[in-house]
This record gives C-alpha cells, structure tokens and sequence, in this order.
C-alpha cells in the first residue's frame, strides 16, 4: 500500500500499545498488528511498539522481534531496566526509549526520579521518560527533569491523563498549567492512558469525560507561542470540534512542540477520526468537517 505523506504535527504521534498484557492481546498477533500499522498509508503516524519489561521472556519466545523499534515499561523494578534492553537487543531488537513511574499518587516523586536517573547513566542513547503523578511534587519533578534534560538529551516526562477512576482524568485548565510548566523549563512530555479519540468527549460507558488528541495539539501549539494558561486550557477543554480541526489544519506543517506523544491499543480510531476530519490522508471539503463534528 501507499505510504502517504504524514504532516510534520502528526509525525510518530502515537506509540503502540497493543501488546501490554493488560489488553488481552497475545505479542505474537500484536508484533503483527504493530507491523500492519508500520506499513500502512498512515505509517509516519505510528511511533513505537511498547512492552513491559516483565513480560521480555515472552516477547523473546513470540517470535521475530527483528526490526522492531520499542518502548520498555519498567514494571518490574527500575534496577531491571538495562537488563531488559540488553535482552531485547540480543533478540535484534531497537529500545528507542524506556519509562517509568518514579512514584505512586500521593507520594514524593522526587527519590524515584533520581534512581530512574541514575539507571539513565546506564543506558547511553536511549531516551528516558519520567512518569510523574500530576499530585504535589509535580513542579519540583519538573525542575529536576529540566536540569537534567540540558546535561542529558533525551530526558522527559510522562503524565497519565485517564484511568479508572475520574479523579485520574485532570480538568482542562489543570492539565493546561502542566503543559505550560513545561514549556517555561523546556521539558518536553508524553502522555498515556484515556486518548483515542480526536475532540474532547464524555465516554457513556463510565460517565467519564476524555481528552481529545486535537485539543491537546490546540493546546501545545498556543503554549509554544506564549498563551496564557487560561488560553490553552479553553483549546483543552473546547467540543466543537470546527475551530479545533481549523487550528491544526493551520499547524499541522510545523513540527510538533512540547508533546513527543501518547500511546494506545486503539491506533485505527485514531486514524478514523483524523481522516474524518481530513487532516490525515486525502483533504476532505468543510462540509465534510463540520458533519465529521457530530462524531465524538
């Protein structure tokens, strides 16, 4: 098939995480899946297959890891990591980056970002991201990752922005002052958990609000030319996905600020509610913009 050309704003967006054993989804089918994703017509979109540094056995005995490109989640310990990337490789694989929680809600993030640090130093020229609870603690997390980030390239921060929970889904202008804190230190950030879909929408199924992919994009690139907080919370927190989609259409040629991306099992509605909104794949009229709106 035809790989299209993937607008700069767009490129390597969304890593797959279609292989964490919390999906039900065998590696074996999901290396198939991640390599179907990495050859189709959006293929500049999809960014890295992620895995959990448990399950390495696993992966090692599903079959060719030839190739592949990863992202290793440590759940199994931090001290663990670089055992876990050195496994992989053997097995001809590409650790691009490792991840890793560097504390529970509640707890101080900042003992667990040094050790996730110092394991760094183990692990030259892989890019390491620090999931930081959005809690107290989180701006001082946020100094520290920017200091080290300017003596080590390749340091950022990570934020869940869903769960099971709805205290676990931050509100529009809370999760806009987090953006914008990385901004004024120059640290760059993922997300995960609870985005799939493209404008901001209320789930029926648990009643709980989500974040939309565009609004977050609406969001980083207000952010990057010096909006206020409050701006960039209202991109955040808008519905009608008109304005959103006509804000992206004019930035999806600039590379994308502040945010290296998220990671999902749904890579396909993803895809779906961008080509709807053709921003991916073929330019679609207005028309078909403002009827595409009607769709969460």
């Amino acid at each position: 098939m035809t790989v299209a050309t993937t607008p700069a704003l767009f490129a390597g967006l969304v890593d797959d995480a279609a292989s964490l054993p919390s999906m039900s989804v065998r590696h074996g089918p999901a290396f198939a899946e991640h390599r179907r994703h990495r050859s189709a017509w959006y293929a500049g979109m999809v960014g890295l297959l992620v895995v959990r540094a448990s399950t390495v056995t696993d992966l090692i005995r599903a079959g060719s890891l030839d190739g592949l490109e990863l992202v290793v989640v440590a759940d199994t310990g931090m001290d663990r990591l670089a055992d876990a990337v050195a496994v992989l490789a053997d097995g001809k694989a590409t650790v691009r980056r490792v991840e890793a929680a560097v504390a529970k809600r509640g707890e101080d993030p900042l003992p667990g970002l040094r050790r996730l640090m110092a394991v760094a130093e183990r692990l030259p020229g892989i890019a390491v991201s620090a999931e930081i609870p959005l809690t107290w603690g989180l701006m001082e997390a946020l100094d520290v990752v920017a200091a080290s980030s300017e003596g080590r390239p390749g340091m950022f921060a990570k934020f869940r922005i869903g769960g099971l929970a709805a205290e676990l889904f931050p509100a529009p202008a809370a999760l806009a002052a987090v953006i914008c804190a990385c901004r004024d230190r120059k640290v760059q950030f993922s997300l995960s958990a609870g985005l799939h879909r493209a404008i901001r929408h209320n789930d029926p199924e648990t009643g709980f609000t989500h974040h939309g992919v565009l609004n977050i994009l609406a969001g980083c690139l207000a952010a990057a030319k010096g909006a206020a907080v409050a701006v960039v919370g209202d991109r955040i927190a808008a519905t009608d996905a008109v304005p959103l989609v006509e804000m992206i259409r004019a930035g999806r040629d600039l590379p994308r600020p502040l945010w290296t991306g998220f990671s999902t099992w749904r890579i396909d509605e993803v895809v779906a509610d961008l080509q709807a909104f053709g921003l991916l794949g073929p330019d679609s009229a207005a028309s078909d913009i403002r009827q595409s709106s009607a769709h969460p």
